[in-house]
This record gives structure tokens, C-alpha cells and sequence, in this order.
């Protein structure tokens, strides 16, 4: 396994970070609040062909690897960027993987927003879907039906977002609301899903790993400033210690997200069928998504409290990657029930 990136993979990921250092500012961000959504920002990075990169040649796309969308992800997420981008690229793949090419075009020319539920529908309804409250499409798992749901496109945003700390577009979407497109049934749509929300956790976890390093840079930044009895708080042995421990911290989340990243690429050994994913992938994935999850959050917090009560008012940019820490994983659902599947995962039964 060589985690090393490439010399395509190092310009990849210096275009998105000018990408998102230009076209993401926070104070871009804010002005894109409550709703956290920018249309004229989701149209642009459409435009960059980051949506559709992993696709195949024929689907319109690049065929470009889960570790090329991860650096993509890292950077989105150290801008905290205002669009939905893990559950768009998921369901992108998704439909890429059934051949559904006219919904993949619509996609590509920027008309259609897709996104994905990461749950069943209960009573008829699919319950605070992530970017539900702006996409024009969602693919879902309907018992054992595989089903997209497209709504005419254009008409964005399409109802009040359900509040949330982190200013995440989150909706509930009907089943009965778009036209209803059966993508798949059986073993073979459940797996299909599973793929795509494997996806989603583990570009969830690079885009919270990029906004770990920045919120810890807003933090070290502070530190090195602030000034408390005279003395740079920074030189406190104290906070230098808690610094070094999120560094550490953090450096091992990233690996663990390039290697769920490999997993998913990877052919098992003696496959002759090339990117079919380790045995482990999935519960890589998992693991990938709950340590950046809690490293982001546990990284942000600190780098809160170092603000004292500064940290907490809406003038300081801390807050801002405090509350999407926060909010960012529940998308998928309480933890603990994350760390049930992974423990399914990781010792199945015989």
C-alpha cells in the first residue's frame, strides 16, 4: 500500500484549494446562512467537473480514483464550503454504477442537483436528507428497491430547511414528491446502496479532516496572539501540550481516510477484476468517518475554548467550524449506532 500522492494527484490538489481559497470565503459562508447553500458557488464548482470526475469515460466523467475525490473533499472542507458536495459525488456514483445516463447529464450540464438518503423512509417519507432542502434529485433505498426521486429542475431552493446547528440544507423529502425512477431491486440494489453511502462516509470524513486543519490553524493562529497576564497564552505548556495532541491526532485521521480511500480503489488480492474493493473497504470507511468525526470536533472545541468567550460569538470565525464539527456527522445519524455497524462489519458473523 503507498499512500504517497502523485504528481497529478499534488496539481489536483493545489487547484481546489485555489478553487475553494477564492470562491469559498467565509465571508461567503456567512452570507450563505441559514440555508448554507450558494447557488452561484454550486454552479462554479459544477463547472470545475469535480462532480462528475470519478464517473466513467462514457458516463461523461474522468474515471478519476476515491483518493482524487478525497483531496477534493479535504479542501471543501477547510473552506467549510456552502455546497453539497459528499452526498452530490455519492449519488453521482451511484447512478454512474446503474447506467443511468440521462439523469447523469442533466447533472453534468449543472441543471440537477442530486443528492443521497442515508436512511429508510418512515411513513412515507424521507427524513432530514442532506442538501433536501435544494436538490432536484435524491436516490434512496426503499425496502429493497433502489429508487431516484427527480423533481422538475430550476425551482431550487424547494422549502424551509430543517433548522440545524451547522446550517446544512437538511429536508425531509416525500416519497411522493418527483417522479419516481426504479434504479435497481433485490441483493443487488442493497449492495448498490451501501456502495454509495460507504462513499458518502468516506468523503464526509476527508471534508472533516480539512476542516480539522483549518480550524486548527484559526486556533494556533489565536494562541500565538492572544495575550493573558502579560504572556502569549502560546508559551503556556499546557495549551502547547493539547496542541501537540490534536496535531497528533489529526495527522492519523488523514492516513486512515487515505487508506479507506485505497480500500475502495483497490482489488483484492487474486481478483481479476480491477477496482473491486478490499474485503475491508466498508468497514475502513466507517472507521475513516467516526475518527475524523470526533477529531474535528474534539480539535474545533479546544480551538474554541482557547477564544474563552470570544469563541463563541458570531465575529469570530471559530464558531463556524465549531458548529459544523458538530453537525456534519449527525447527517448519518446518532454515532453510536455507527459504531454498531462498524463493529457488524469488522467481525461479521460466521
Amino acid at each position: 500500500m503507498d499512500l504517497s500522492l502523485s504528481e497529478d494527484q499534488l496539481a489536483v490538489q493545489a487547484a481546489f484549494a485555489e478553487f475553494f481559497d477564492k470562491e469559498a470565503s467565509l465571508e461567503r459562508v456567512r452570507a450563505a446562512e441559514p440555508l448554507g447553500f450558494d447557488p452561484e458557488l454550486w454552479a462554479r464548482l459544477v463547472g470545475t467537473g469535480a462532480i462528475a470526475m470519478a464517473w466513467p469515460a462514457e458516463a461523461g466523467g474522468d474515471g478519476a480514483s476515491r483518493l482524487d475525490l478525497v483531496l477534493v473533499a479535504e479542501q471543501y472542507g477547510r473552506r467549510i464550503a456552502p455546497v453539497p458536495f459528499p452526498e452530490s459525488v455519492a449519488a453521482g456514483g451511484l447512478l454512474a454504477a446503474v447506467g443511468a445516463i440521462d439523469l447523469l447529464a442533466t447533472i453534468a450540464d449543472g441543471s440537477v442537483l442530486p443528492t443521497i438518503a442515508l436512511s429508510a423512509p418512515v411513513a412515507g417519507k424521507l427524513r432530514l436528507v442532506p442538501a433536501g432542502a435544494v436538490a432536484e434529485l435524491v436516490v434512496a433505498l426503499d425496502g429493497d428497491t433502489l429508487i431516484a426521486l427527480t423533481r422538475p429542475p430550476g425551482t431550487r431552493p424547494h422549502g424551509p430547511a430543517s433548522p440545524n446547528l451547522g446550517s446544512s440544507p437538511l429536508a425531509d423529502w416525500p416519497l411522493d414528491d418527483g417522479e419516481r425512477t426504479v434504479l435497481a431491486s433485490g441483493p443487488q440494489a442493497t449492495a448498490l446502496y451501501q456502495d454509495a453511502v460507504a462513499d458518502w462516509k468516506l468523503l464526509t470524513a476527508a471534508a472533516l479532516g480539512g476542516l480539522r486543519a483549518a480550524a486548527l490553524e484559526i486556533g494556533v493562529s489565536y494562541v500565538k496572539a492572544r495575550k493573558a497576564f502579560g504572556v502569549i497564552i502560546g508559551s503556556f505548556q499546557a495549551v502547547q501540550h493539547r496542541l501537540a495532541d490534536l496535531v497528533v491526532a489529526g495527522d492519523g485521521a488523514q492516513l486512515l481516510t487515505y487508506e479507506a480511500a485505497w480500500a475502495r480503489d483497490t482489488a483484492q488480492p487474486g481478483t481479476a477484476q480491477p477496482g473491486t474493493a478490499q474485503p475491508d473497504a466498508a468497514a475502513l470507511a466507517s472507521m475513516a468517518f467516526l475518527f475524523n468525526a470526533d477529531c474535528a470536533f474534539r480539535t474545533a472545541r479546544e480551538c474554541l475554548q482557547f477564544h474563552g468567550g470570544y469563541g463563541v460569538t458570531l465575529e469570530y470565525d471559530i464558531q463556524l467550524y465549531f458548529r459544523r464539527a458538530k453537525a456534519w456527522p449527525l447527517a448519518l445519524g446518532d454515532p453510536r449506532r455507527e459504531y454498531q455497524r462498524l463493529a457488524d462489519l469488522a467481525y461479521p458473523e460466521e
